[in-house]
């Protein structure tokens, strides 16, 4: 289970650097897009339609690394408070219920590309863009989200089932306060040592 959670790992950070490149992409043709309407009364046709593509897109294709990352943001003011046994347990459910949640959006989503694919859909913009392509690309963003959901939970639990508590806490439950300082205390430290290694 290590080596497919290694594996699952890796995807997500492709597909967190692929997401990434879309919105950044997104941003810098909406920056152009905005520079020609400006100066030159002109404009790219369908940047609105490809930057909100590549948005859907990108944040589909990011969701699993923040999963695997802790970085989803929760509400943790009670959840502090709570005995260990009882986070855990809500750690268990949360987990649950966000990638069913997800998956259910796969679900609805799958159908809505097979209805697009076989009505040959196009967007109604001057683009013409046929709809089965960006939403093709986000709902395999999704399924990966979903899968890899799948494979936290079922890792969690068979650490659980070892008695390995704190690596399966540590695997699906918040970030603490101890975690981020320590992160960024060593985030930090890499810039100093990169800056006086730098020529």
């Amino acid at each position: 289970m290590e080596a497919v959670m290694r594996g699952a790992r890796r995807l997500t950070q492709w597909g967190l650097w692929f997401g990434g490149a879309l919105v950044l992409l997104a941003a810098i043709l909406i920056g152009i897009d905005v520079v020609l309407r400006k100066l030159f009364n002109a404009s790219i046709g369908g940047a609105d339609e490809l930057a909100g593509y590549a948005l859907a897109i990108g944040t589909a294709w990011s969701l699993a690394a923040a999963l695997l990352e802790r970085a989803h943001i929760r509400i943790d003011s009670l959840y502090v408070l709570l005995p260990n046994r009882l986070r855990l347990a809500l750690d268990f459910a949360g987990l649950a219920l966000f990638t069913a949640f997800f998956g259910l959006i796969a679900w609805h989503g799958s159908r809505m590309v097979m209805q697009s694919w076989t009505s040959g859909s196009r967007s109604q913009s001057a683009l013409q863009t046929p709809t089965v392509i960006p939403q093709s690309i986000w709902i395999l963003g999704l399924a990966v989200f979903v899968v890899i959901g799948a494979l936290l939970f079922l890792h969690a639990l068979m650490l659980l089932g070892r008695g390995r508590v704190a690596e399966a806490t540590s695997a699906i439950s918040t970030r603490s306060a101890e975690e981020e300082v320590a992160d960024e205390i060593r985030d930090l430290k890499d810039r100093q040592s990169r800056e006086a290694g730098a020529p």
